[in-house]
């Protein structure tokens, strides 16, 4: 039986308490499919333009490729978003998606036109070592799903690792758009897990704490709202 959700927006809730349908067992085409409404979702809700204007900071004229790494990149979605957004803008990039669930690099596979050249990878992020240095990481309604101190981790591992900057994209809690989401009509899975992802969510008093608890100065990152329901934190080194 699925939990009940109860509209408590006061706190952040934890993962583990109160689970997603995305993150238990389900048959690859399930999986496919319901990445296919989030990309559905990302696009009405206007979830991608976060990230491409965090990436319109990117200077100008650099040499070479800009390795760009979406963490937890699921159905690719965002990846092709940020393709398109280069090759408009003639910027050289080199872009890698990397997510721990097995049938997330097919289910990208399967929506990306070869010709994009993006590289798909099965695995922790933690523990990814490319053979070119990261220059920026992005994600995407990934952090959400994750632990506090799985979210403190991320945050060292890439305020270490990339050469430029990193942005994350999540929502917000907010019951309003928790509200909004539950007016469109998505895949069962997404319409099961979208109020759980927003009792799951973040507020800016969030955001502070966790970035304290992986010891990134407050006034080094950014944390904004966007609506309807994002509230992204970023970086440029």
């Amino acid at each position: 039986m699925w939990p009940r959700v109860e509209f408590d927006f006061s706190r952040r809730v934890s993962p583990r308490e109160l689970p997603e349908l995305m993150d238990g067992d389900c048959s690859y085409e399930d999986f496919r499919d319901c990445l296919r409404s989030l990309e559905k979702v990302n696009r009405w809700l206007l979830g991608y333009r976060p990230t491409l204007s965090w990436l319109e900071r990117l200077p100008r004229g650099l040499r070479g490729p800009v390795h760009i790494v979406d963490v937890g990149s699921g159905g690719g979605d965002l990846l092709r978003q940020i393709a398109g957004w280069a090759r408009r803008r003639d910027i050289a990039v080199q872009l890698t998606g990397i997510d721990l669930n097995p049938y997330a690099a097919g289910a990208a596979a399967e929506s990306t036109p070869k010709e994009l050249g993006i590289e798909w990878v099965t695995g922790d992020a933690l523990e990814y070592r490319p053979e070119k240095p990261i220059d920026i990481v992005v994600s995407s309604l990934l952090t959400h799903h994750l632990e506090d101190e799985e979210i403190a981790a991320l945050l060292r591992w890439m305020e270490t690792t990339v050469q430029m900057g990193w942005f994350i994209n999540d929502l917000e809690r907010s019951e309003l758009a928790s509200r909004l989401f539950g007016w469109m009509r998505w895949h069962w899975i997404v319409r099961h897990d979208g109020p759980v992802s927003f009792r799951r969510a973040f507020r800016k008093e969030d955001w502070e704490r966790l970035l304290a608890k992986a010891e990134i100065q407050r006034k080094a990152a950014t944390v904004e709202h966007w609506r309807p329901g994002r509230l992204c934190v970023g970086r440029w080194k």
